[in-house]
């Protein structure tokens, strides 16, 4: 059996939600009964979550790919949130500090990928590109939903792998690496500040984007002047409120998408008309609303 990785400490004091005391907080399980090692660079563990589950703040020297079925998550960094449904999956550098919460609920499969620092050897130096040091949502297509499935899940405590299993296992696990690194990446993740009263603000827009209009009546609960939380868009998060808020527009658009809702049932839930919504992705991440959201345009039917 390898010998276990050392877990980096957790830094105190991050709680990625303002009122994370409503949600389920819940222990990981222990990640070095699923310790990737050279024998077995690609691990994977799969848990059935409520919605409203927190699994809270954590950190491991491998990397992560998380991905769920039948419900959306939401991924937690310090300076970042992501929402990401089941046809995406969001991916964690080694060492990034995170927590996931269950925004619908699903089964959850966590996939850890070992670094060729840790003994991963030739076959996962791609994960020393410059693009894989960072948080990225990507296209979870069919085939790589499928591989994910077909992962072994049992943990260092289930009965060992024969050969046979194993041998699998290093097939499946390769093919992953090949799906992911063809996946085309979605550039959409929520940037958060570090000033209280703005990171406050950002919370209650994330929480529901549609209570208010304006800027100037999301900040009357931040003691800050309008002047004030303007400039701190600008200097912490280099953009305005309001694009700022559209980015949070389009998450909660992803969320609704999987519960199967139509675009324009979409729209109209997030104060948008259907044109001005298609506009807003469009500009937003050059595609189409249904491309976006992952929804299939229905082909006319026959006369």
């Amino acid at each position: 059996m390898p010998k276990p990785i050392a877990l980096p400490a957790v830094a105190p004091g991050i709680n990625p939600h303002r009122n994370a005391r409503t949600l389920e907080q819940i222990p990981i399980l222990d990640p070095l009964l699923y310790q990737p090692h050279a024998q077995r660079p690609v691990r994977s563990k799969m848990r059935e979550l409520d919605k409203d589950t927190l699994i809270m703040p954590h950190t491991h020297p491998w990397a992560q790919l998380a991905l769920s079925t039948g419900g959306v998550i939401r991924l937690s960094l310090a300076n970042a949130t992501y929402i990401v449904p089941p046809h995406r999956a969001v991916w964690v550098p080694p060492g990034v500090q995170h927590a996931v919460t269950m925004v619908e609920t699903a089964r959850l499969y966590t996939l850890y990928f070992l670094p060729d620092t840790h003994g991963g050897g030739a076959q996962a130096r791609w994960m020393n590109d410059p693009v894989w040091q960072e948080c990225r949502v990507m296209e979870a297509s069919a085939l790589l939903r499928a591989l994910v499935v077909e992962m072994d899940i049992g943990s260092d405590n289930s009965l060992p792998l024969t050969p046979t299993q194993q041998e699998r296992e290093l097939h499946l696990s390769a093919l992953v690496c090949d799906e992911l690194r063809r996946a085309p990446v979605i550039h959409l993740g929520i940037r958060l500040p570090k000033d209280k009263r703005l990171k406050n603000l950002c919370e209650a827009v994330l929480e529901d984007p549609t209570r208010h209009e304006t800027l100037e009546q999301w900040i009357l609960d931040t003691g800050a002047s309008l002047r004030t939380v303007a400039r701190l868009f600008r200097s912490e998060l280099g953009c305005t409120f309001t694009q700022w808020r559209q980015q949070v527009v389009l998450a909660h658009a992803v969320a609704l998408a999987a519960q199967q809702l139509p675009i324009a049932h979409i729209a109209a839930e997030l104060g948008y008309t259907h044109s001005a919504f298609s506009a807003l992705v469009r500009r937003t991440v050059g595609m189409t609303a249904a491309t976006f959201l992952g929804q299939q345009q229905s082909a006319p039917t026959a006369p």
